[in-house]
């Protein structure tokens, strides 16, 4: 088990993922996947189940065989380390405390793996314990407490031992709405006063926009793009990553480009410099949107439904079968069954080659 060893070293390092492919017999889980995560950054993998996101994250602790490439943790070359020697700690989705310990004894299992004398071990869980606010729980047991202070105390115990990377492993998707905004606060307010090195995994975008300085959008084995969460939701590389961030996500209609305009029956749009394209994919976002009347907009379209969410209210219009989402002010009023139109603000159009999927734009 990987937290059961500890070579304390206190210092975020480096991590170099290079051309790291993992088989399992023919099956190409995960594909020449290609990093470079600096000391001290927070990044997020994200992706569907079954991308190979978690897949990633096990042969970067060791849990997995490297099948072809190299992995570094600073200068060190790990590839065929042992998990104990590779100087992490990993924080899984089920906590792994141990039930008939209490929360100082599960905080401080590490350093009695690795012989700490006891004063130092106490002192250690202590700073551990106060960092996750548990310092009033340190004599209760995993079962007398909620799953966000379980959760805390397995982030403690990645904590105590000061590793150069900490691995997490879709950590709060145990929790509860409410319990998970709270959680990522915490983890981004430790994880920036520790400035350890962190590699985060989930399926949960707001996770990845909230936490990550870069994120990695995978599917089907392929890191599809990294960057910021601001580039990667503003300029999305492909069909995938734009459908895959935004909630809601982004709309699309569906036409064709050619002679520099993009073509359906419901509108025509001017593109200039784009290359003819017979299978096309024009995309907007909820939030890039709004309803105006009938005949004032971009495309006319039914109003499906309307929903009054608290803070806005999301309008879904039928376009010939295809749903599209308009977000709109909390006090926005409009009739189910009605036609309106929607209009975009400048500069929100994307496009895309609807066959590959890739990102088209003008020469």
């Amino acid at each position: 088990m990987v937290e059961e060893v500890i070579p304390l070293s206190g210092s975020a390092k480096s991590i170099s993922i290079r051309s790291m492919n993992k088989y399992y017999g023919t099956f190409h889980a995960l594909k020449d996947f290609s990093i470079e995560v600096e000391a001290g950054e927070f990044l997020v993998i994200l992706g569907p189940s079954g991308c190979g996101k978690s897949t990633a994250l096990r042969m970067i602790a060791g849990l997995e065989s490297i099948s072809s490439g190299e992995l570094l943790i600073g200068d060190t070359n790990v590839t065929e380390v042992l998990p104990k020697y590779r100087d992490i700690a990993m924080v899984f989705q089920s906590y792994a405390l141990y039930p008939h310990k209490t929360v100082a004894e599960n905080i401080g299992f590490p350093l009695k793996m690795a012989k700490t004398p006891k004063d130092a071990m106490d002192a250690a869980v202590r700073v551990a314990a106060e960092q996750v606010e548990l310092q009033d729980y340190l004599g209760r047991f995993p079962s007398q407490l909620s799953g966000g202070q379980r959760q805390r105390v397995a982030l403690a115990r990645a904590i105590v031992r000061r590793p150069s990377v900490f691995l997490m492993d879709e950590p709060l998707s145990n929790l509860d709405a409410k319990l998970r905004g709270n959680m990522r606060a915490e983890l981004k307010h430790m994880q920036s006063e520790l400035g350890i090195t962190t590699i985060y995994v989930t399926h949960d975008q707001v996770e990845a926009m909230t936490l990550a300085h870069r994120v990695a959008i995978m599917k089907e084995g392929v890191i599809q793009q990294l960057g910021t969460p601001k580039d990667v939701y503003s300029d999305p590389a492909n069909l995938f990553v734009a459908g895959f961030m935004g909630l809601p996500p982004m709309n699309f209609v569906k036409g064709e480009i050619a002679s520099e305009r993009f073509q359906t029956h419901a509108t025509e749009i001017a593109v200039p410099g784009f290359p003819d394209t017979e299978q096309a994919a024009f995309g907007f976002r909820p939030e890039d949107s709004k309803v105006v009347g009938a005949g004032q907009g971009l495309l006319d379209a039914k109003v499906y439904t309307v929903e009054m969410t608290g803070d806005l209210v999301l309008v879904t219009f039928d376009l010939d079968g295809s749903l599209l989402v308009v977000k709109m002010p909390k006090d926005f009023e409009i009739a189910p069954g009605s036609i309106a139109g929607i209009t975009l603000n400048e500069g929100q159009a994307y496009f895309f080659d609807g066959e590959n999927g890739a990102r088209l734009r003008s020469s």
